[in-house]
């Protein structure tokens, strides 16, 4: 009998043992899956997924040879749905020398995406930024600013709350770019951190933001080298679907941008791990999920392109949809998702309040995030474009974790993936209520 009671016990230590090790297993299967999409995505070779040397093209085909391997179906030939976009690229010269020292690009200063090609050395014409304000003041300067380099010292400037934000838009981009200014280009030195955009047009004139302790007024002269081109572009996004056993015409969608910005000039690329292979890395692990454990909706899952240079690839599909956009169920947008420190935000969580309650409430159940938050509606993502068309959709994104957006810092070795498990198996069981 106390043999028997022995066995039973390690019996029952060693099922305990291999349940235990089997959630493990499960949870850094989950885990590697998604952190090698983002170290792929995020590699040199994707060249920041804009559109020099086709980087967008090579993360879109390596997304769809993941959708392929999991059995997803196309709704066309291929899993594309191409588009075309103007964009202003910067493929080769990048170059800033201050009185012949050279500028780091990325880490010392960020070209304003709009920038012209310039090259040449020229003088320069200091001003301190609140001196812009002053419209006598402002007359002489942009006199004075023919020929040469305008140098205006932000950090100096008494810019404050005070003033009209929108206003002050308006003055430096006439400043930089407007035709009648004489100044060759312009360098705006900030204290500010240096972030970058993409952009569909390009100006005349080149600009740049700059973050660099020095004497400005020292300052003699500027050289420039930089290599702009306007293109018009073919980029794609990319779609497939996994059909509903019980409800096959009804979808629930999950969608996220695979684009970043690219790069700024031949050797500075931006990897965009949580913004946004992060979002890219959650859809792909809920179509694995999901093609294991076969829904009862059919589900589509959309890596959309250009989202950083105007939410292009979501409004392309908005308008040209592969399927009736009125039977969508629901959609949910997965931009950054590879933090989770402070919990998530939801993006129309105010507006889709009964959807919110219930993601709040089951996370509340089952202790997954610090916290679920809620934000109304804001065209600051994809699903902007789905829920102007009357799609009830949500946009979330993680808080906390790091501070790296737009900048060169956005890497997977600095991705800490705090939450991306239990942030998963949060959205399976929102999906599974519907």
């Amino acid at each position: 009998m106390q043999r028997k009671l022995k066995y039973d016990i390690m019996k029952k230590s060693v099922l305990l043992l291999f349940f235990i090790t089997s959630c493990f297993l499960t949870k850094a299967q989950e885990l590697n899956y998604a952190k090698e999409v983002v170290k792929t995505l995020s590699s040199p070779e994707f060249k920041g997924r804009g559109y020099v040397g086709n980087g967008d093209k090579k993360a879109a085909r390596y997304i769809r040879s993941q959708f392929v391997s999991l059995g997803l179906k196309p709704f066309n030939d291929d899993y594309f749905q191409p588009f075309e976009v103007n964009v202003n690229t910067f493929p080769s010269k990048m170059e800033l020398q201050i009185d012949g020292v050279e500028l780091t690009p990325g880490v010392d200063y960020m070209v304003d995406r709009n920038s012209t090609s310039l090259k040449g050395t020229f003088p320069v014409f200091v001003v301190e930024e609140s001196d812009l304000w002053d419209e006598k003041k402002l007359k002489r300067i942009v006199s004075a600013s023919a020929g040469r380099v305008l140098i205006i010292n932000e950090n100096a400037s008494e810019i404050n709350d005070g003033y009209d934000k929108e206003k002050r838009r308006e003055l430096l981009r006439y400043i930089k770019f407007d035709p009648e200014v004489p100044s060759v280009a312009t360098l705006i030195f900030t204290k500010q951190k240096l972030m970058w955009r993409g952009l569909t047009y390009q100006d005349k004139k080149l600009a740049f933001a700059v973050k660099k302790d020095l004497n400005l007024e020292n300052i003699k002269e500027v050289s420039i080298n930089v290599k702009a081109k306007f293109i018009k572009y073919e980029t794609r996004n990319v779609i497939g679907y996994l059909e509903g056993t019980e409800k096959p015409d009804s979808f629930l969608v999950m969608i996220g941008h695979y684009d970043h910005l690219g790069t700024m000039g031949a050797k500075t690329y931006f990897p965009g791990a949580n913004d946004n292979a992060s979002g890219i890395a959650m859809m792909l692990n809920l179509a694995r999920y999901y093609s294991e454990n076969l829904p009862k909706y059919s589900i589509a899952f959309m890596a959309l392109g250009a989202e950083e240079i105007g939410i292009l690839g979501a409004k392309y599909y908005a308008e040209n949809p592969l399927f009736d956009l009125g039977k969508i169920r629901f959609l949910v947008n997965f931009d950054m998702a590879g933090t989770g420190d402070d919990g998530i935000k939801v993006v129309n969580g105010s507006v889709f309040r009964n959807e919110f309650d219930k993601l709040k409430n089951i996370n509340e159940e089952n202790k997954y995030l610090p916290s679920v938050n809620i934000r109304g509606a804001a065209c600051n993502s994809d699903h902007c474009k789905f829920y102007e068309k009357g799609v009830p959709s949500f946009f979330i994104y993680t808080l906390g974790g790091t501070q790296a957006y737009h900048d060169l810092d956005d890497r997977y070795e600095y991705l800490p993936f705090t939450e991306f498990v239990d942030y998963t198996k949060l959205m399976i069981k929102f999906f599974d209520h519907f």
